[in-house]
């Protein structure tokens, strides 16, 4: 099976430009790609996994991979997706998200003796000159063209500022000069960004006369269409300090049973023929299936040590087996304590299972936290020292929330 076939049978690729090209380029390692990814946040989530992966794979055939951080387009904000617009970020945030997203892609690639490249498109855009770009660039581009973009179109409604409405011209300059600076002849993306890939290719030919081919993959959604990677308090990060291990590898462990098959074939490297035997899988061989899921994608963004951890963790909680010391874990100490104890509602707080005592006060009341497996309604209900004196203290909210308080006097 080429290299192509297998993105294909892994149900990544969405739409190609020249699918014959593309396959001869992928297929030999003949291809210099480049993926961009704006620095919006301090670090990656699950939203760029997909990339990620993407270009680890590619990288594995002997292909080249350029990492763009837009250092200059997230200036501007990429309207696609959004409802309203993105809040302006100084350059010292942007800068400072930059050196977060170069640590984590270092873990999916392999940046050494010339493999790959990371480059930040502010080198270049920020010195533009607004009349050339207006005349060298503008000049190519069909307003009436740009305004059927999927991107534009649904902010028309609210209001589209112009502002971001050069966003398009910005990613398709980023094309072209990486096609004459670095030998770059594909872009990678999102599906979403469609219409800003074939702005770039049909720069390079205008302005070159030469071809360029961009590739999207599809977004990974969930079976009720909705964007995976999100949470009820959030993003799912790839930070270790965002989003723990532990977290990380239960956001994976929880998927539904119809996700499960399709996200193992999409971010995980396990040969398609294993996954293929699991399409037969009923009932509770899904759980393993989602045991596995969480397993590998948790050892590709922490380690496999971390990975061994937030499952052996996981089985002690919910299996009733398995190495508690493993467990999330919140320290407390005597300087916790008032009087000598300490409120169930303050724990809860303590241990970040609520971010409110009114949060706390609600979830005790709806029956919603056990202690050491004994539901607890009484709000008012207090800890001392000696009752932390014991094998395990646990604090449980709701099915899926836990945390083990280890007490130091």
């Amino acid at each position: 099976m080429t290299l192509y076939e297998e993105l294909t049978a892994r149900g990544l690729i969405a739409q190609v430009t020249d699918e014959q090209e593309i396959k001869d380029l992928v297929n030999n390692g003949k291809a210099v790609f480049y993926i961009g990814f704006d620095p919006t946040a301090d670090s990656l989530h699950v939203g760029h996994f997909m990339a990620l992966c993407l270009m680890k794979r590619l990288q594995m055939a002997g292909n080249k991979p350029i990492a763009l951080i837009g250092g200059g387009t997230a200036m501007i904000g990429d309207p696609s997706g959004r409802t309203d617009m993105r809040q302006m970020m100084t350059p010292e945030i942007i800068q400072h998200n930059c050196d977060c997203f170069k640590r984590q892609m270092s873990r999916f690639i392999d940046f050494s003796e010339d493999k790959a490249m990371m480059v930040n498109n502010a080198d270049w855009l920020m010195d533009l000159n607004y009349i050339e770009v207006l005349r060298e660039v503008g000049a190519h581009f069909s307003v009436n063209r740009m305004l059927t973009a999927e991107c534009y179109k649904q902010r028309m409604e609210k209001g589209l500022s112009f502002l971001e409405f050069n966003y398009m011209i910005m990613q398709s300059y980023d094309f072209y000069t990486l096609f004459q600076k670095y030998g770059c002849n594909m872009q990678f993306g999102g599906d979403d960004q469609w219409s800003n890939m074939l702005g770039g290719t049909e720069l390079i030919r205008r302005k070159l006369g030469k071809d360029a081919y961009a590739m999207t993959i599809n977004l990974l959604l969930n079976s009720e269409g909705k964007k995976m990677g999100k949470t009820q308090s959030g993003a799912v990060w790839l930070d270790p300090d965002k989003t723990s291990p532990f977290d990380f590898y239960q956001y994976w462990r929880n998927v539904s049973d119809s996700d499960v098959l399709k996200c193992l074939r999409m971010l995980t490297f396990l040969p398609l023929e294993q996954i293929d035997e699991m399409d037969r899988w009923q009932g509770s061989q899904l759980n393993t299936a989602k045991e596995i899921l969480a397993f590998e994608l948790t050892k590709l963004v922490h380690g496999e040590q971390e990975a061994q951890k937030a499952q052996n963790g996981a089985r002690a909680l919910f299996a009733g087996g398995g190495n508690t010391s493993d467990m999330p874990a919140c320290d407390l100490s005597s300087e916790d304590l008032t009087d000598g104890s300490i409120d169930l509602i303050s724990l809860l707080v303590k241990t970040e299972l609520v971010s409110s005592r009114s949060e706390g006060r609600r979830a005790i009341e709806q029956g919603g936290v056990t202690v050491n497996n004994e539901k607890i309604t009484d709000v008012r209900k207090c800890y001392t020292a000696d009752d932390f004196d014991t094998d395990e203290f646990i604090i449980k909210r709701g099915k899926k929330k836990f945390m083990k308080v280890n007490y130091r006097a």
